[in-house]
């Protein structure tokens, strides 16, 4: 068993705030907004609500990571520099920078944990070192065309980030894909053809939640942007080369329409 200790080495845990940060209230994840873009990681850090958090000089920073269960990606100690009422001023220390975005560490967060500041010396003992990455974490690599079962929140992420090897497969192919509800069970069959693949199809959903079908837009219109983040789920039904012409693809998002029942019970009303 390796201990946080064993690595970082805090001789005062006293003087650290721990911070867990989790999915915020519009579903958004840290750790996404990390592979998306470290400098906005450090907002979370810096962001100040109504509540003092950083009350000590020392952050002891982490994020969820979501993929394992009970995982935290560690995301860097801050000195607070100045306390103002809507953020904080911070400033990264050196000698732990090497270990941002590669040190997982293991600890079960119960559910009577509230907030996302706590006291290090209260939980550094409940740390272990479950995994060190030979890189800093960069997103989930692309499984293939046929292991695509991803939520809204994740491919946000990976679209913002822009991810080659997910682009560059998205990017060659037309197809059929399914957008699920997981709240509602309800589905929406889509396609990508003409000269858009996957990938810029898919970004119009990352951009505006809806990709401008009418019942999806209606939907997102009504509940918000974080609803698509919350409950949809992206899947390709099928692929085809650049070659298949543009009638083949319609015909064939109009049988998956049929075989699936979403134009009785789903997203799609054509």
């Amino acid at each position: 068993m390796i201990t946080l200790q064993d690595i970082f080495r805090i001789d005062n845990p006293a003087g650290y705030k721990l911070h867990l940060a989790c999915r915020n209230e519009e579903w958004v994840n840290p750790l996404d907004v990390y592979v998306a873009n470290p400098n906005d990681w450090h907002g979370w850090n810096a962001w100040r609500g109504s509540k003092n958090d950083w009350t000590r000089d020392l952050i002891f920073s982490l994020m969820d990571f979501y993929h394992r269960p009970n995982s935290w990606l560690f995301g860097g100690v801050f000195r607070v520099l100045e306390r103002h009422p809507d953020h904080y001023v911070l400033e990264e220390l050196a000698e732990y920078e090497k270990y941002v975005g590669r040190v997982i560490l293991s600890f079960y967060r119960y559910q009577g944990m509230r907030g996302r500041a706590f006291r290090l010396e209260n939980f550094i003992q409940d740390f272990q070192v479950s995994d060190v990455l030979p890189r800093p974490y960069e997103g989930e690599t692309f499984p293939g065309f046929e292991n695509i079962c991803h939520d809204f929140s994740l491919l946000e992420s990976i679209f913002k980030s822009e991810r080659s090897d997910w682009r560059a497969a998205l990017s060659s192919v037309k197809g059929i894909y399914l957008i699920a509800d997981r709240k509602t069970g309800r589905q929406y069959i889509g396609s990508a053809y003409g000269g858009m693949g996957i990938w810029a199809r898919w970004a119009c959903y990352i951009g505006a939640g809806h990709g401008w079908n009418d019942e999806l837009t209606r939907l997102i219109k009504k509940e918000g942007f974080a609803y698509a983040r919350e409950h949809f789920r992206f899947s390709i039904l099928e692929v085809m080369t650049f070659a298949t012409p543009d009638d083949a693809v319609i015909s064939r998002e109009s049988y998956w329409k049929e075989t699936h029942l979403t134009r009785q019970h789903g997203y799609n009303k054509n």
